[in-house]
């Protein structure tokens, strides 16, 4: 957990696929802990091309059948077939957007939110920001994309930086 909070968590990112990645593991996580889907997060990539966005999307029944059976990944039923819908929204959403880096970058203008928080639990489990995300992408045919799912989404993503003010990875601390 130090060395994805470290070298990773919070970092702006603008890759496709990585940021598929990240949206199909915060939907994983819904109602987990962040650590147990870090640590199968090797196995996801396998299970799901790497998060090649098209690769997912033409997955067949039967191929997320397979990942249902993989014990590496958690087997939820709904959570693993969602990663197939959410590829097609995505493919989507770069039809319609230039790319996914562009639609989902543009709920915080294209910038990342810099906040400032002192403690641990001044930070939100959701904003309007994440909000509005939320419900725009479930119109798009998005699943596992609540609000409090999304808000880490764009923590992790860097598009919102909760680093605490006294932490050496605050942007423009």
């Amino acid at each position: 957990m130090i060395a994805y909070h470290d070298t990773e968590w919070g970092t702006p990112l603008h890759d496709d696929r990585r940021l598929f990645e990240l949206l199909t593991l915060e939907g994983a996580q819904a109602g987990l802990s962040w650590r147990t889907i870090l640590a199968r997060r090797d196995e996801y990539r396998r299970a799901f091309h790497e998060f090649d966005i098209a690769r997912v999307a033409a997955m067949t029944d039967a191929e997320l059948e397979e990942v249902l059976r993989n014990s590496g990944v958690v087997r939820n039923r709904m959570k693993v077939f969602s990663a197939r819908s959410n590829a097609h929204a995505a493919l989507a959403a770069i039809a319609e957007h230039g790319s996914l880096d562009a639609y989902l970058w543009s709920f915080v203008g294209g910038k990342p939110v810099v906040n400032r928080w002192r403690h641990a639990a001044q930070v939100p489990a959701s904003t309007e920001v994440s909000d509005r995300m939320s419900k725009a992408l479930r119109k798009a045919g998005f699943g596992f994309v609540g609000s409090t799912i999304c808000y880490a989404f764009m923590q992790a993503t860097g598009m919102v930086d909760d680093h605490l003010a006294s932490c050496f990875r605050a942007l423009g601390g």
